[in-house]
């Protein structure tokens, strides 16, 4: 091959979010379990990691020195920095202020906020969080027990299970009386608001295993659910006070359900009724399979042209997600789309932070599952890339936004491919792909600033995901897009239509 034509050729490959992003690997502490259960920056610049084993370190990102700053804790997976001196960490039994009374960046002093909920010492009762409010308020995220195991003879709360007594839970035939996640303690698979004082507030039910909360630019809160039973994909649910999120296990810890009745008896349309669809639905297997932390970009566009968006951690592949969402009559909805695919970021993405120069500190674990552990830190270089920058629902199909001015010759039939489906809501584990189906693009119409298209279906319908790949799309410049799959989760139409039952199986 000549010069020229190599030259030619490098110019068409497909580019790679690595052409617009590079990644630090940050050397750890010699000795540590690495895995990071939640990382936040102090004003002062230094990072403030927790790790899985129960250590908190602070990293002073100039000099690249870690120092100890407090240890003894169980299981951490979140923590919020106060102040340079203050620092609160959710660890499996209790959120607690932790506090460098003197000023020598060790911890003097450990505070229970709240310790109030339930345990049964089942392995899978993570505790997830804290997010925080602009009020100063934190949220924090009870995961279920799991069947894999029973619960303990010692419990720390009032125990109720409407299928299988104390006693019960002794039997090696327990698992299919209990469910396949229970909550036999108060709140497990509740989302709680705790004042910074100790206040809790019950905030809202139906959540399996919620290892992630955020709060958005907005104050809105976000927490993303792993797949399983109940959950037929992995979602993004906005979170609202006293409303139920779809997980039937936790109403037994609600005020207004019946004393004795077992959810597991309860056919799926009741809860269907009560239930607020996920604002985001990440399809099972390709999109993300184990969702973490949302955070939004706050960097004023020092992290590239996504200002505001949120960003999702995914534990079982080298990527992070990009949210794109949508509020469409006076509720959230929106896209999906891969943000930052392999490049050297390791799996396990599981907490995020912005430093104060718009880079992002990326903090990896495993938990004894898929993942990885360390910490990186991602910086944009400044180049724009051709990408999806928002996806908006119009009557009878999308308005689809681009970061750079599309190419002249774009033919959005054969560009931009359609297809939908949906994941059923019901006890069991999953739930595969229904309704599978191509839709036909029957208009489009690109808008004055060439980079936004407005495409048209032949079929739009709430209760599905319509899926767009985007097969050859370039920029005026010549760029390709570095991005080719999005998902848009369509609860409701412009009009305010939700009528979706084939989401439940009769």
């Amino acid at each position: 091959m000549t010069v020229v034509g190599l030259v030619f050729f490098v110019g068409l490959r497909a580019a790679g979010i690595g052409d617009y992003y590079s990644i630090e690997n940050i050397a750890m502490p010699k000795g540590l379990d690495a895995q990071v259960g939640g990382l936040d920056t102090m004003p002062n610049g230094r990072l403030v990691v927790c790790f899985h084993r129960g250590e908190v370190y602070t990293y002073q990102p100039k000099t690249g020195e870690w120092k100890l700053y407090a240890d003894g804790l169980q299981e951490p997976l979140g923590i919020r920095a106060i102040s340079d001196r203050e620092v609160v960490v959710m660890q499996r039994p209790e959120l607690t202020r932790i506090i460098d009374e003197n000023g020598d960046g060790v911890a003097d002093r450990y505070q229970t906020i709240y310790d109030g909920f339930g345990l049964t010492g089942n392995y899978h009762e993570f505790a997830f969080g804290p997010a925080r409010d602009a009020k100063g308020n934190f949220y924090v995220g009870l995961n279920l027990a799991s069947n894999g195991a029973s619960i303990r003879p010692e419990l720390r709360g009032e125990f109720r299970h409407y299928g299988l007594d104390r006693e019960g839970f002794k039997s090696k035939s327990y698992k299919g009386q209990a469910g396949r996640m229970y909550a036999a303690t108060p709140y497990r698979g509740w989302v709680l608001k705790i004042s910074e004082d100790g206040n809790m507030t019950p905030f809202a039910p139906g959540f399996r295993s919620p290892n992630g909360l955020g709060v958005d630019l907005q104050d809105r809160l976000f927490v993303t659910d792993n797949q399983g039973d109940w959950l037929g994909t992995s979602k993004l649910y906005h979170v609202q006070q006293g409303r139920f999120y779809g997980h039937p296990a936790s109403l037994t810890w609600s005020g207004d359900w019946k004393k004795g009745r077992n959810p597991l008896k309860v056919a799926a349309g009741e809860f269907d009724a009560k239930r607020t669809r996920a604002a985001v639905l990440f399809p099972q297997g390709f999109m993300a399979n184990s969702p973490t932390q949302p955070l939004p970009d706050s960097t004023k566009g020092r992290f590239g042209p996504f200002a505001g968006q949120l960003l999702i951690g995914e534990m079982n592949r080298s990527r992070i997600v990009r949210v794109m969402l949508d509020e469409v009559a006076g509720e959230l909805q929106g896209a999906c789309v891969p943000f930052y695919d392999d490049a050297g970021l390791t799996r396990g993405s599981h907490r995020f932070v912005f430093g104060s120069d718009g880079s992002l500190w990326v903090g990896q674990t495993h938990l004894s599952w898929v993942g990885g552990e360390g910490v990186q830190r991602i910086r944009w270089n400044g180049k724009t890339p051709m990408d999806v920058q928002s996806m908006k629902l119009i009557p009878g199909g999308f308005q689809i936004t681009f970061t750079k001015r599309l190419a002249k010759s774009t033919h959005v039939p054969d560009q931009f491919k359609f297809k939908r489906y949906y994941y059923e809501y019901r006890q069991g584990y999953g739930s595969p792909q229904n309704g599978t189906e191509a839709i036909k693009v029957a208009g489009s119409k690109r808008l004055g600033d060439e980079k936004t298209m407005m495409v048209y279906l032949d079929k739009m319908n709430p209760g599905f995901i319509y899926q767009l790949d985007l097969k050859g799309v370039e920029a005026e410049d010549g760029s390709a897009v570095v991005n080719q799959l999005i998902c848009y989760t369509l609860n409701r139409l412009t009009n305010g239509d939700d009528k979706a039952p084939h989401l439940v199986r009769k």
